[in-house]
């Protein structure tokens, strides 16, 4: 298994998620929600967050506005559609009980120690023994 590339995985599994939070709090600039998904160690580069967002408004949970800027040419501010904050609203409920299933698992892992000898020490009195493998170790 490469590690480097399950965990680029795993980020990429929610970065539409993160994308939708981030819109849903008003008008973002693409570059704002680079700098957020980046200090959030959310690894994203413009090359994989600009076809996410035409992604995301071609299926319709996104939309933009064109505002001008004092700076330079005008900014395209992305802002989430009734359609984008509906399914904004299931993703959130998918991610608490996907957050929750993980966590039990990773907590009663945590409760398990192997020793030299393969057999798991049990740390608390109400955890189950884990299944015994009949293969030898």
């Amino acid at each position: 298994m490469n590690i480097e590339n399950a965990q680029v995985q795993m980020r990429k599994g929610i970065l539409e998620f993160c994308i939708l939070h981030i819109i849903s709090r008003g008008e973002v600039y693409a570059s704002d929600m680079l700098d957020e998904l980046t200090s959030a160690r959310i690894m994203v580069v413009e090359g994989t967050l600009y076809p996410l967002l035409t992604r995301l408004k071609n299926a319709g949970l996104l939309d933009y506005k064109w505002v001008e800027s004092t700076s330079g040419p005008p900014r395209k501010y992305y802002i989430l559609t009734e359609l984008g904050r509906t399914s904004l609203t299931a993703l959130n409920e998918t991610w608490q009980e996907l957050s929750a299933s993980v966590h039990t698992i990773v907590e009663k892992t945590e409760q398990y120690k192997k020793p030299e000898n393969g057999k798991p020490i049990i740390l608390s009195e109400n955890t189950p023994e884990p299944p015994q493998s009949n293969q030898p170790s």
